[in-house]
């Protein structure tokens, strides 16, 4: 094994100290120094006694040209120097050389990285640029003097370290018993037989995803992969539910829960394996195109609802597939398919405080499969990045599942799989393949026959191909899928053909049961109201409201058919889910006119009724809205996925604006209609600016995607059958640059940089730090009744001084994978305050908890911490408790690798939002 004791540059001469050399950020952190000099490459190791190779790779910009040496067998000790060669220098705020030094079989590497542009920007490069015309400028290094600069805290390389080898499944309860029955069943394979368990078999099957078998030896029945988040994907008699963003609304552990557990019921009762939920990335800037299917912007909050997610859906014996794995935040460059694979670049500390924060959630509670995302992150591609999957998912957090590729994700068949990959989906290289000119699925793959072979010439392991078959056979035996009393894959996605065929695949089984009733439920729990003048809402009795208009296309039903358009990819009529592969097909949706005129037809039938469904129609709406005692006006916002392009939004959203001239909408009937109620549909936040304090506005509702029972949840909000509790999950602007972060919609670079500047401060925790004041804050919603909060109490824990940070994975699973109860997720805080019911309604009240940590360690102003919604009848007063686990006190020290409870004074917040704060408790010291 080699050991790198050395890296030095030579034949270059020092740079002077210049406020032009001195980033206003590090990005890339290499023995604390930001690396910035350099010519020539020169590095001293030495040899620890094992012979091997030792490799030296040195790459340019982009990968445009490339330098590499192999050694075999070199000396003890020496010193190998790499000249480097010209660098492309692009018309862009940043480019990039980085050189890669790495060796085999001892897998250490330093990195080293260049940058210029924005950070150091010395005339010689900018006249250089301004001199090459055109993206294709050269300029020797020769021309430029550059300086080592120390880098500030928390800052590693933009490019992930390599981290071998894949660690070997080894768990213990609940995977004791399914790990040994895997194994003995992998010992009975061919390597052949192995392959065809890790690859899929493509898309034209009956599901998504499909595994091969091995009827040899009575595995006759393929691992059914499906789509997602909002129910069962392609098929009939299934169930939509309101989509992730909806449950994150709720702030409600037990809906959330019930969620996962109905949706899996029905993709158990499809006969479905792998259900490919919950979504788990964040809501990092307010258009993400699939932000609709999670759960907002908030780390936390995410790790709650993936928790409840994956506990909900895998008490079914349904395996939970968390996603993306990880900083898939856009879909614009997302990759897949042959598209550039963009790079999410961030920190050390903003990747463990805030992005990996739910999926390490979701790996304590034994979550079954983790899907890795078609991004890079830090320059090396999500599927076959060793430091992510390797080092964390499966080295820190002992993670015992499957780590499978989203679909089509793999670039690569060797680096993936020892980067710790363990099935590849769909199992071919990319989308439309196999074509004319490669007929073969298998040899479009690049697993398949290239795996066999892998394995074979000694570039794979066998023992890693054991660990990835054992890994995919011991979920299944840990879910019992194996037993008898599990249904049989009875749908078809692809391909019904005739309707003999169909018959024959496709058993139209209804696994709809009464779950309209849960889903009606948290449509209802999911919607916030954000405005509620002179209590415009509830609607008064009958006797008071005479006369209803129901306006905006987004109030009816779509006039081509709820499922005209495949994959939800049109946005015609209501809006109750959004479009991608996250979306289902709707056995019926609950238009809201049609709700309203149904409940309108029950209590009154003399009641004048009237909806239009044109958006354009002012004249006629003006007619209608005059007289009107209420006008009910229905707007949208829609996103989804990247492969389908809606309205010329392509995934993502191209702005916050409502869509179908939603603004003029509004204020033409608020023109003439003093009592106008505005009901939103979005996927996300939306800019409100033009009418929301439009006097005649005296009501609105943010709805989000609330799913088949869309009308009806919305009647038991409007009439308060229902008291509106929902909070919302994401902060809404008064403008769009009040956001900490951008998209990045166009690039001419061959990967586009999405660079996480903003570090920790997301969504409110921005607005927070640098007190911006939003239109609705993170955690706002309004009720009809009122609450007051009082006697707050805050005990500690015996345990609470210790500061010890033991390693990640023993103070996750106190070395055994599967245990919950581990030194960082013990409680050390207790609180308990009381509630009361003030107001002249029933209702639920949902309570918040903030924790500001001691100014030293730099975190954001204020970090949720905690949640509850507690039901209180009229004048009803509670105690509520909630705790402080040391992970919820703890930030993630980059020095020692490890989560730290700072010393030093904290600050507890207990409030109805992030800025609505009615209990303080200050001065806490651990």
């Amino acid at each position: 094994m080699f050991c790198y004791d050395e890296l030095n540059f030579i034949n270059t001469q020092a740079a002077s100290q210049s406020e032009h050399s001195r980033p206003t950020a590090g990005l890339w952190q290499l023995d604390e120094e930001l690396i910035r000099l350099k010519k020539q490459i020169s590095i001293r190791y030495h040899d620890t006694g094992s012979d091997g190779v030792v490799c030296f790779s040195q790459t340019t910009f982009e990968n445009q040209d490339s330098e590499n040496r192999t050694l075999t067998h070199p000396p003890a000790s020496s010193t190998i120097q790499l000249q480097l060669p010209y660098i492309p220098i692009p018309q862009q705020p940043h480019c990039r050389m980085m050189a890669m030094i790495s060796c085999r079989p001892g897998h250490a590497r330093l990195s080293v990285l260049l940058i210029i542009g924005a950070f150091i920007n010395p005339p010689s490069l900018a006249s250089a640029v301004a001199s090459g015309q055109d993206n294709n400028a050269t300029a020797g290094l020769s021309n430029f003097d550059f300086q080592v600069i120390p880098a500030p805290p928390g800052f590693e390389a933009w490019t992930s370290p390599v981290t071998l080898p894949s660690s070997i499944q080894h768990g213990d309860s609940p995977w004791t018993h399914s790990i040994e029955r895997a194994k003995k069943f992998v010992a009975q394979l061919t390597v052949e037989e192995k392959v065809n368990l890790t690859t899929g078999a493509g898309i034209q099957g009956r599901c998504v995803g499909e595994t091969g078998t091995v009827p040899r030896l009575g595995f006759h029945q393929p691992i059914c992969l499906q789509d997602g988040p909002v129910g069962v994907r392609f098929t009939d008699f299934n169930s939509v539910f309101p989509a992730g963003i909806n449950a994150a609304a709720t702030f409600d552990k037990v809906l959330m829960f019930k969620r996962a557990q109905a949706m899996a019921q029905e993709f158990k009762g499809k006969g479905v394996n792998v259900m490919l939920a919950p979504m788990t990335n964040l809501m990092r800037t307010p258009e993400s195109g699939r932000a609709w299917e999670g759960p907002g912007a908030d780390p936390y909050m995410a790790g709650v609802a993936t928790v409840q997610g994956v506990l909900g859906i895998q008490s079914t014996r349904v395996s939970a597939c968390v996603k993306h794995y990880i900083a898939n935040e856009q879909e614009h460059y997302r990759g897949g398919s042959g598209g550039k694979a963009s790079s999410s670049n961030l920190d050390d500390r903003t990747l463990r405080e805030v992005y990996d924060w739910p999926f390490a959630e979701a790996i304590r509670v034994d979550v079954d499969y983790v899907m890795c995302s078609y991004n890079r992150v830090n320059q090396t591609h999500a599927c076959e990045n060793s430091k992510l999957i390797n080092g964390i998912v499966k080295g820190e957090y002992a993670f015992q599942g499957v780590l499978v590729t989203d679909w089509a994700a793999a670039v690569s068949g060797v680096r993936t799989t020892l980067a710790g990959c363990d099935m590849n989906m769909p199992g071919f290289m990319a989308y439309g393949q196999p074509s004319e000119s490669n007929p073969s699925t298998a040899n479009s793959s690049y697993w398949g026959l290239k795996m066999i072979e892998a394995v074979h010439n000694g570039s794979v392991p066998i023992q890693r191909l054991d660990d990835m078959v054992t890994r995919v056979m011991s979920t299944y035996y840990k879910q019992g899928q194996d037993k008898e009393d599990y249904p049989k894959t009875n749908m078809m996605s692809f391909g019904q053909g005739t309707s003999e065929e169909q018959a024959r695949l496709n058993k139209h089984v209804n696994v709809q049961a009464d779950h309209y009733k849960l889903i009606r439920e948290i449509g209802a729990a999911s919607t916030v109201l954000l405005k509620n003048i002179n209590h415009a809402l509830p609607l008064k009795s009958p006797k008071d409201i005479r006369t209803i208009v129901v306006i905006g296309s987004d109030a009816g039903d779509n006039p081509r058919g709820i499922n005209s358009c495949p994959d939800r990819g049109c946005n015609d009529g209501t809006l109750a889910a959004a479009w991608g592969s996250g979306t289902a097909n709707f056995p019926y949706l609950i238009a809201p006119a049609t709700a309203i005129q149904n409940y309108v037809q029950q209590v009154d039938p003399t009641i004048s009724y009237q909806s239009i469904f044109d958006d354009y129609a002012y004249d006629q709406i003006g007619n209608a809205s005059l007289p009107a005692d209420v006008a009910i006006v229905h707007v949208n916002s829609d996103s989804g996925e990247g492969y389908i392009t809606v309205q010329d939004n392509a995934g993502d959203r191209n702005n916050m604006s409502l869509w179908h001239n939603g603004d003029d909408l509004i204020l033409k009937t608020a023109q003439v209609c003093n009592n106008t109620v505005v009901v939103i549909h979005s996927v996300g936040p939306v800019n409100m600016e033009a009418w929301i304090d439009h006097p005649n506005v005296t009501a609105v509702l943010m709805a989000g995607l609330p799913g088949q029972e869309s009308g009806n949840s919305e009647v038991d909000i409007l009439w308060g059958k229902v008291n509106p509790s929902a909070r919302l999950p994401y902060t809404i602007a008064k403008k769009r640059s009040d956001y900490p972060a951008e998209l990045v919609f166009n690039s001419t670079m061959n990967v586009p940089q999405i660079n996480y500047a903003e570090q920790l401060k997301i969504d409110y925790r921005h607005f927070d730090a640098n007190n911006i004041a939003p239109r609705f804050e993170y955690g706002f919603g309004l009720s009809y009744t009122t609450f007051k909060y009082s006697s707050l109490k805050v005990s500690k824990a015996a345990n609470a001084q210790s500061h010890s940070s033991p390693s990640p994975q023993q103070s996750m699973f106190s070395a055994k994978p599967s245990s919950s109860a581990s030194d960082l997720y013990e409680n050390l805080i207790t609180l308990s305050f009381q509630i009361t019911n003030t107001g002249r309604m029933d209702g639920n009240e949902v309570a918040q908890l903030y924790v500001a940590f001691p100014r030293e360690v730099n975190e954001p102003p204020k970090a949720l911490r905690g949640f509850d919604r507690i039901f209180l009848s009229q004048k009803q007063t509670k105690t509520v408790s909630m705790n402080l686990r040391r992970k919820d006190l703890s930030y993630w020290d980059v020095v020692t690798q490890s989560w730290k409870v700072p010393t030093g004074k904290f600050t507890l917040m207990v409030g109805s939002s992030s800025r609505q704060i009615h209990l303080q408790h200050e001065q806490l010291e651990l």
